[in-house]
């Protein structure tokens, strides 16, 4: 066989090879300088230990809430003001998960889930499929004590390759996650935190 074909074959397995594995999902990530998971996690982590912290949410009176003080939360968006494509929802859902699992909070739907509710409420009422004494109606929702909301923002900067560097490329993000609580019967801001982070990436001359 030509030589000059036999070299290629060689090493088509190897190119061909493959390998899948299951890592720590707590484990820092940093393949690059991109938002990742241990940047959510930082994140939420900072936000609930916060919360549950606050003196000014250990309770919230209301006549209508009877013996159980506890604050009851709608939470709301999370906006995204970097200029990265982030899914701010997940930040969201690990901060309410942790917060419900702790006790300290109640939490009423949010959008998605008023869409749900009513979809299944005008089913129970109108599809003539479900024991009218079980049905479900509207007017016994509870009513949230305050709402929660927060902005994720970042600065990026970047650095060419240069003498002064010795070819080295630098590319620096900052972010800060900001959330909010405030009352829906006064507006007065409850609440108030955020955290931040900052990723720095070095690449050599032979990089990319």
């Amino acid at each position: 066989m030509n030589s000059k074909l036999l070299l290629p074959l060689l090493l088509l397995p190897l190119g061909a090879c493959s390998s899948v594995g299951y890592g720590d999902p707590n484990a820092v990530e940093t393949v690059n300088i991109d938002y990742g998971s241990t940047d959510l996690q930082s994140f939420a982590a900072k936000m609930v230990e916060s919360m549950n912290t606050a003196p000014s949410l250990n309770y919230f009176e209301h006549p209508a809430k009877a013996d159980d003080k506890r604050v009851i939360v709608y939470f709301g968006g999370i906006d995204n003001s970097t200029s990265e494509h982030i899914d701010t929802t997940s930040i969201r859902d690990s901060i309410q998960t942790a917060l419900l699992k702790g006790g300290k909070f109640r939490f009423v739907a949010t959008k998605q889930g008023q869409q749900e509710i009513g979809d299944q409420v005008a089913f129970q009422q109108g599809s003539g499929r479900v024991n009218p004494a079980q049905a479900k109606a509207f007017g016994k929702q509870l009513g949230a004590d305050v709402v929660v909301y927060g902005t994720l923002r970042s600065i990026e900067k970047h650095k060419g390759r240069s003498l002064e560097s010795g070819g080295m490329k630098t590319d620096d993000v900052y972010y800060k996650f900001t959330l909010q609580c405030d009352s829906i019967e006064t507006a007065e801001v409850l609440w108030m935190e955020e955290k931040e982070l900052r990723k720095t990436a070095k690449t050599g001359i032979f990089g990319g």
